[in-house]
Formats: structure tokens, C-alpha cells, sequence
């Protein structure tokens, strides 16, 4: 389905600390957005501008990014000793 461009009217509502908005079911079905769907927010001339956010696949795994891992690679040696007060409990 190709979509020209579209205007839809909402309202901006108190969400907890925040505000949200409400996309209705029509809405969502034409942008498929969904619960959990990750979108980019654009601050324009004209205003907020909605968009998906591209699901773009990472290039590595975790696994992968520390395969070859060692304490020197990481530079483990620079990070400093804690000092007592730094993790020792109030008594």
C-alpha cells in the first residue's frame, strides 16, 4: 500500500511524569507501529515529527566484539586500585 502524505489529529496526555500520545488502531495499521515499536522523535521548523526507527542490525555480536579480549587489550592495568573508603560499608 503506497500512502501520500497524511494528517491525523491527536491529543497530548499525562503519562505518569511525562506526556504521551495516543495513536489509534488505524494509525498504527498504516505506520506499522506497534506495542514496543521504537520511533525517532524530530524537532522541525513545523514542529514533532514521528518516525519508525529503522531496525538496523548490529554488525557484531557481543560474543564476537570480545572474542579476542585480553586484560591487556581492555587496558585493565590502567584503572586504579579503589580506595578502602570507596567500598568498605559504614559500620
Amino acid at each position: 500500500m503506497q500512502v501520500g502524505t497524511l494528517t491525523f489529529e491527536g491529543t497530548i496526555q499525562p503519562w505518569g511524569n511525562s506526556l504521551g500520545l495516543r495513536i489509534t488502531r488505524p494509525v498504527s495499521q498504516l505506520t506499522n507501529l506497534q506495542k514496543g515499536s521504537k520511533v525517532l522523535l524530530a524537532i522541525t521548523e513545523e514542529g514533532l515529527l514521528v518516525c519508525n526507527k529503522p531496525d538496523i542490525p548490529h554488525k557484531f555480536t557481543e560474543a564476537e566484539l570480545i572474542e579476542h579480549l585480553t586484560p591487556t587489550l581492555a587496558h585493565a592495568d590502567e584503572l586504579p586500585d579503589l580506595m578502602e573508603h570507596e567500598y568498605k560499608l559504614p559500620e
